[in-house]
């Protein structure tokens, strides 16, 4: 089979084809696996923070790759009849946790300390062929193509778990800074969810705060505007910490700031520089989001199915892998990029 492999890590300026193709035996599935013939698989940012060394370090030689859709031609012998060959099924950030834990238990797999992430702890979806454990793959709902549904795997996912922990109400103010996969498709769903609530944007290029606007924000300014409102909740979904700081100034007393982020690319915290009683006083909360549970996939799809949400995309082959990572360093960036596999 065909995949795209990451054999090293380090920074894209310094190696800007950080992946190579190669030719793999096609991997057997394990007693309680799947195996899956990859249609599609999303590029998310955490590639770039895998690839860069900023995410614990990757499994190399690893297939990267957390938002694959496709069909299962094969099973293990213990996975129950929930699967069957044909069906077509997603596999998102979360590879596999422990069950057993106290965040296990409590259905927080998220937090669970033995988590592995797919396409960084076991290979993903930049493959014609790909394994994953039956209990952490999804069915498709049928009114999506292979294209729309895989950045829905994770880009919407995060989004809608990153709404949830905003506590948010409807008619309460919303902020996001970034709009990149994630962002649109939040806006999206905060839109369906909350019609009542405005809505702002922050982003950086005049392109991302038309497609804003565009998408029913009422207002798109640059990252570190101050809004015509104070707001109730703020997702934070860039990848640098410059817009954690002009989101607190911009939240409103008792508000929430939730941070849609693996890890920041800038270094350390010479940016975070934090006046106490601008920044932070009148319990204001910063929260951050930590990887996925399975619950949150598969509530989310139902709602995407529900409310027809239909991702930006963008499709490339697997081949240009390495271009659009680039692109996504460059910040060019409209919607979701999909590579198309099979």
């Amino acid at each position: 089979m065909k995949a795209m492999v990451l054999t090293r890590t380090g920074k894209l300026a310094d190696h800007p084809q950080p992946l190579v193709l190669m030719e793999l035996p096609v991997p057997a599935p394990g007693k309680k696996d799947v195996l899956i013939k990859v249609s599609v698989c999303g590029v998310c940012h955490t590639e770039l923070d895998e690839i860069e060394g900023r995410t614990p370090p990757p499994n190399l030689p690893v297939i990267p790759g957390h938002q694959a859709v496709g069909h299962i031609v094969a099973a293990g012998e213990q996975v129950s009849g929930t699967f069957k060959s044909g069906d077509r099924v997603g596999v998102a950030w979360i590879f596999s946790a422990c069950g057993a834990c106290k965040f296990c238990r409590a259905g927080n797999e998220n937090l669970c300390p033995d988590f592995l992430a797919t396409g960084r702890d076991a290979n993903g979806g930049y493959a014609e062929y790909m394994v994953a454990p039956a209990h952490f793959v999804y069915p498709i709902p049928p009114e999506f193509s292979d294209a729309e549904a895989a950045p829905l795997l994770c880009a919407g996912a995060i989004g809608y778990r990153s709404l949830r922990l905003t506590g948010i109400q409807d008619g309460d103010r919303l902020g996001l800074t970034g709009f990149g996969a994630s962002g649109h498709l939040v806006l999206k769903m905060a839109r369906y969810r909350f019609p009542q609530s405005e809505i702002y944007v922050f982003a950086r290029s005049p392109e991302e705060r038309r497609f804003a606007i565009e998408l029913g924000a009422v207002w798109a300014g640059e990252s570190g505007q101050t809004a015509p409102h104070k707001l109730d909740a703020i997702i934070d979904t860039t990848p640098v910490w410059a817009p954690i700081v002009s989101a607190l100034v911009n939240l409103e007393a008792g508000g929430r700031l939730v941070i849609n982020a693996i890890r920041k690319e800038d270094d350390r915290h010479h940016l975070l520089a934090l006046d106490y009683p601008e920044h932070l006083w009148r319990e204001k909360e910063i929260k951050s989001v930590a990887n996925i549970t399975r619950r949150d996939v598969a509530e989310f799809l139902q709602l995407a199915a529900d409310m027809r949400l239909k991702p930006e995309i963008r499709i490339y082959p697997l081949e240009q892998a390495n271009q659009v990572l680039s692109e996504l360093k460059a910040g060019r960036i409209r919607g979701a990029k999909v590579l198309r596999i099979g």
